[in-house]
């Protein structure tokens, strides 16, 4: 074995990568493909250092696609260890980034290593999207790093992103697409005037409640066969008001909607507006939009990754798309994508932790994974 996939994956956990960070992540990512003979380029755009690197120049082309930056430790005196030294105890490792997703990069370079050394010749070409900006704002990272191959005429005919979709055990789950997400910032303008004398005013805080009323009048879905009904969730109602003698000028909520297949986010926004609009016509909505709903619908290449998975843990892992986003949904834009990685029972914790036996058999699941795509 020339890459101990345990080994590596402490080495990745000793770099404290938290977004946008490097500390020396992807340079181990690197320096292990370059040993493999792949050709690697690191492309660094504003704050935010990524790593595309291809073996081969034929078609089609295999993607491993994942990131190296992690999530703030929080509580360090909360962690029974240093969060970076990456320690085993019993049969568990433990270190921010191990399950999410540390654990599976290494697991894809280990993979990589044992199938070249067994397949001196094959049909194609392996490649690595790596990115240091999944955990934060996700603008300098995976979407740029795409728009930068097809500048280059470099197409993708797979991808297979390592976040950690197992929810319990390993085998589990195969993420096959994603909800999408929408941000909404809805303020509501009336005119600030004295309680005691309402006429002279206009009071927005029973405007801005109604149109929340209307935003949850009705089920946005009731879902269909690969996603769960979609969701609308207000996460903050405010009005500033210190004062309990003075009308406000404004009233302001914020919300958050999860959706399906059976919406775009156009489509939502429309429906927000008019909702809205049955209130007031004097409101302001700003919308942001981490990306919209999409399916990768069952195919070869997803069979492929259940038998493979089945073979290594005697397990078939169903297809799922709960969960919340990830950088799936900028790949989907230029080739069929689907997740499989660790068990992420403990991402973002205290104490993040994967099984040490869990990573050797990612290991092996993705090298079953190359010997059949190639096969």
């Amino acid at each position: 074995m020339l890459f101990n996939p345990l080994t590596l994956t402490q080495d990745l956990i000793r770099c404290p990568s938290v977004t946008p960070v490097d500390a020396g992540a992807l340079d181990i990512v690197e320096q292990s493909l370059e040993q493999l003979g792949f050709t690697c380029h690191r492309l660094k755009f504003e704050d935010v250092d990524n790593l595309y690197a291809r073996f081969g120049t034929a078609q089609p082309n295999f993607c491993f696609a994942g990131h190296t930056d992690v999530v703030p430790v929080g509580d360090a005196t909360a962690w029974q260890s240093n969060p970076f030294a990456a320690e085993i105890h019993g049969n568990v490792l433990y270190g921010r980034g191990a399950a999410d997703m540390k654990a599976a990069i290494a697991a894809f370079i280990s993979a990589t290593a044992n199938f070249l050394e067994s397949k001196k010749t094959f049909n194609g070409s392996i490649s690595f999207l790596i990115t240091g900006d999944e955990e934060g704002i996700a603008i300098n990272g995976t979407k740029k790093v795409l728009e930068w191959l097809a500048e280059k005429g470099e197409k993708l005919d797979f991808c297979l992103v390592g976040e950690p979709t197992n929810p319990s055990f390993l085998g589990e789950m195969i993420k096959n697409g994603r909800r999408g997400s929408l941000n909404g910032y809805l303020t509501i303008h009336g005119k600030q005037g004295h309680a005691a004398y309402p006429e002279r005013a206009k009071n927005p805080i029973p405007l801005l409640l109604q149109a929340l009323q209307n935003f949850l009048a009705q089920p946005l879905d009731s879902g269909n066969e690969f996603f769960q009904p979609s969701n609308l969730e207000i996460t903050s109602v405010d009005v500033g008001n210190k004062v309990t003698n003075i009308i406000p000028a404004t009233a302001k909520a914020q919300f958050n909607i999860r959706f399906n297949t059976e919406h775009t986010s156009e489509s939502l926004m429309a429906w927000l507006h008019e909702q809205v609009q049955k209130v007031t016509t004097e409101y302001t909505l700003e919308i942001q939009v981490s990306g919209d709903a999409f399916l990768t619908p069952p195919c070869p290449e997803i069979a492929l990754i259940q038998d493979a998975t089945e073979k290594v843990t005697g397990k078939r892992p169903a297809l799922s798309t709960t969960g919340g986003t990830s950088d799936a949904r900028f790949i989907k834009n230029y080739c069929p994508v689907v997740e499989f990685g660790i068990v992420g029972a403990t991402m973002h914790q205290v104490n993040e932790a994967v099984y040490v036996e869990d990573i050797y058999y990612l290991t092996d699941i993705y090298k079953e994974i190359l010997e059949q795509y190639f096969k």
